[in-house]
Order: structure tokens, then C-alpha cells, then sequence
């Protein structure tokens, strides 16, 4: 694994590019807290609002769980971990009237507020967006759903597993028919959820720019499925433009060949060869100069329509060395090679200790707490890590204190209601 970089050395007292932006994070599981989580990395101040005694689903989504110092287990999920850093939590019963009235204080003095409640339930407890924004017209209202707030499946719950396969992300994924282990996949992580929080935070911090011309916040309605489609970039524009679905390749492209997986004497390798020119620089590095001049290979769209051949000489060359004998021959005349890496070796590359991207963030139940840091590298406002995952309903008191004003005796009376934990 490569060294852990300590927080201290992204925090440095400068403030984050989102400092003074209040966040109100009523969402849960992924999507949402993903995106709530970039802009906590950005230095917004995140209040993470949780069931009392349960929180967050996936903080039940072990294990594994984080660690002690001392190597036992916690009962706080790694799942959890992964997407909460930097955040405040509040445990709040939103389900009695003196909890929907703890949240609508916090949202008259919040920024943005973040939820994914199916469409139109936060309607009965008057924490819905037009609710809200006549408390505090200047609030941003971020709602992550299956479908969205409109259409037909507006109502219908929406998983990110489901969305991969309506969405046509899993017809495109996976080893083609016929072929041993083809069929449908989903990708190895819940890769609609995080693009889902990432086009949020984009719709987000364009509606606060937009406050500062009019003065006014605004709904974001944020839908699963539309993110998917939105993603399949080129994919659905081949259909568009054909009127025939793309289908599954493997590892290979539709589009560009060779641009695939190929297994040598020992494990897998990839080549990416992006044009023609690579394509000559690849047949040469591998000893193979006569396959870019054959007029069945010389072109891309010669070698798209000769795929099968193609693939076929190279896999067989291939099975001939070591994988990491092709990359260093490869990567000597510019050509995208590369290894194909478990998350160990991945963690371990040389280049992630360079880019600083594994942390420490002490946490009170392990002083020594690791994690994947933030990809967001900016000049003069960089990434803070100023607090790991926080434990259920951690700083109720704290924040309804800062925000609400509450005395010691309010807080008391509010559990002893169980209205806050």
C-alpha cells in the first residue's frame, strides 16, 4: 500500500472554495451523501440529518467494519465510512412535529439542502420544497430520485443496480453472447449512485451562482435514470445515429480496434490504441511490423471491420511473454498500456503516493483511520479533511446550539421527548 499522506497536510488554515455554505443532508445510502460529501471536502459545513437509533441505512451494511488501533471490529460500517467524511451528524425523529420543526429551523438558516425521500413524501411534514422555500427563499433544494419528481415512474423506487439495467448500462457491459461468461453485467460499483451525487453537486453549485444574480434559490430535481442515460455518451449516440442498440464487446470498443484486454503467458494486460499512427508504433514495439501494412489492419475502420482477425494474431503473439514485459515495450513508443490491477495493486502504484490520494483522518476509535482522499486538487482553496465519518447523532447538541440558539435544558427535554438522539 502506498504511505498514508497525514490531513495536516491538506488542511494548512487556508479556507475550503465552498467555506460559509451550510448544507442540510436529509438523503441516505449513496447517492446523495456522495455528493454531500464533495461539497463537505470543499469546506461546506455538511449537517448530516439521521433516524434516531438506526441513521443512515448502510451504516448497517457490514460488514467489513471499520477497525480498531488494536485490529477488532467496530460496528461502523466500511460502506458508510466511504461516503460521510467531513460531515456533522444530528440524530432527529422527523416523524413528530417537534422534529419537522428542528428541521425546517435548520433549513431557514441553510444554503442547500440535500434529499432523496421518494417523490413528494416530505410533502406531509412540510419539509417539501415549496415549504421550504418560503421559510428561506434563498435555499437551493437538491431532490435524488429513482425517475424524478415527474412521469409515470415518479413514484416508483429507484436502486441503482435497477437503474443500470433500465437505463442500458448492463446491455453494454459484459462478454458478448455465446461467449463463456457473456451475458449482461453491472459495473463493479454502484457507478450510477456516484455519478448521480457528482451531477448533483454540478446542479448545486450552479443554482448558488445563480442565487448570487437573482437573489433567489431554486429546486434541483435530480433523477437516477436521467444521469444514466446522460452517461451512456457515446453508446446512445451510435444508436441515434444507426437505429441499431449497441451491443456487449467485452472489454473490446465498439468503435476503436485494438482497444481490449489480452491475456499474456501470465495475467492480463490492456492496449488502448487510440488512431493509426499508435497502431504502427504497436506493431513495431511488439515485432510485429507487417500487421500495419496490411490493408485488412492498416486503418481503424479496416481493423473495426477485421475485429475477429485482428484480435486473434495479437492474442496468440501475446501469450508469448510476461504482461509486464509488454507494458515496459509498449509504453516506450507512447501507446496506452497498461496492467489490470486488484484494488491492492491499484493502492499500491507509485503514482498514488505521488498525487497524495490515501489519508489519514484520526478518528476516535482508531487514531491511525485511512482512506481514499478527494481527486479535487485546487491551487489556492485545496481539500481539507477535518473529520472522518461521524458517529450517530455525534453533534446534536453541538449543531442545534450553533444553529437553533437551543439551550442545554431545550436539548434535554427534546430526548427525554425523543425527539432528538
Amino acid at each position: 500500500m502506498s504511505e498514508i499522506h497525514d490531513v495536516g497536510s491538506k488542511e494548512g488554515g487556508v479556507m475550503g472554495a465552498l467555506t460559509g455554505v451550510r448544507v442540510l443532508d436529509l438523503s441516505r445510502v449513496l447517492a446523495g451523501p456522495w455528493g454531500s460529501q464533495v461539497l463537505a471536502d470543499l469546506g461546506a459545513d455538511v449537517v448530516k440529518v439521521e433516524r434516531i437509533g438506526r441513521g443512515d441505512d448502510t451504516r448497517a451494511w457490514g460488514p467489513p467494519y471499520m477497525k480498531t488501533a488494536d485490529g477488532k471490529n467496530t460496528q461502523e460500517t466500511s460502506y458508510y465510512q466511504s461516503s460521510n467524511r467531513n460531515k456533522r451528524s444530528v440524530a432527529v425523529d422527523i416523524a413528530t412535529e417537534k422534529g419537522q420543526e428542528i428541521v425546517r429551523a435548520l433549513a431557514a438558516e441553510s444554503d442547500v439542502l440535500i434529499e432523496n425521500f421518494k417523490a413528494g413524501s416530505l410533502k406531509k411534514y412540510g419539509l417539501d420544497y415549496e415549504s421550504l422555500s418560503s421559510l428561506n427563499p434563498r435555499l437551493v433544494y437538491c431532490s435524488i430520485t429513482g425517475f424524478g419528481q415527474t412521469g409515470p415512474r415518479a413514484q416508483e423506487p429507484g436502486y441503482d443496480f435497477i437503474i443500470q439495467g433500465m437505463g442500458g448500462l448492463m446491455s453494454i457491459t459484459g462478454e458478448r453472447d455465446g461467449v463463456q461468461g457473456g451475458g449482461p453485467q453491472k459495473v463493479g460499483v454502484a457507478v450510477t449512485d456516484v455519478m448521480t451525487g457528482l451531477y448533483s453537486v454540478i446542479a448545486i453549485q450552479a443554482a448558488l451562482l445563480a442565487r448570487e444574480k437573482t437573489g433567489r434559490g431554486q429546486h434541483c430535481d435530480m433523477a437516477l435514470l436521467d444521469v444514466q442515460l446522460a452517461a451512456l455518451g457515446n453508446q446512445t449516440q451510435n444508436y441515434l445515429s444507426t437505429g441499431v442498440s449497441p451491443g456487449r464487446y467485452g472489454n473490446a470498443h465498439a468503435n476503436i480496434v485494438p482497444y481490449n484486454s489480452f491475456h499474456a503467458s501470465d495475467k492480463d494486460f490492456i492496449i488502448a490504441c487510440g488512431n493509426d499512427s499508435q497502431f504502427a508504433a504497436l506493431c513495431n514495439a511488439i515485432e510485429l511490423p507487417e500487421l500495419s501494412a496490411d490493408p485488412r489492419f492498416s486503418k481503424n475502420e479496416d481493423r473495426v471491420r477485421n475485429r475477429e482477425a485482428i484480435t486473434r494474431i495479437l492474442s496468440e503473439h501475446f501469450k508469448r511473454d510476461t504482461a509486464d514485459a509488454w507494458v515496459k515495450r509498449i509504453s516506450k513508443v507512447n501507446v496506452p498500456v497498461g496492467l489490470i490491477n486488484n484494488i491492492a495493486e491499484a493502492l499500491a502504484e507509485p503514482q498514488v503516493d505521488a498525487r497524495g490520494m490515501l489519508v489519514n483522518i484520526p478518528h476516535a476509535m482508531n487514531p491511525d483511520f485511512k482512506m481514499v482522499g478527494s481527486p479535487i486538487n485546487l491551487s489556492d482553496t485545496p481539500v481539507e479533511y477535518k473529520r472522518p465519518a461521524p458517529l450517530l447523532g455525534q453533534d446534536t447538541n453541538d449543531v442545534l446550539t450553533e444553529y437553533l440558539g437551543l439551550s442545554p435544558e431545550q436539548l434535554l427535554q427534546f430526548k427525554s421527548d425523543g425527539v432528538v438522539g
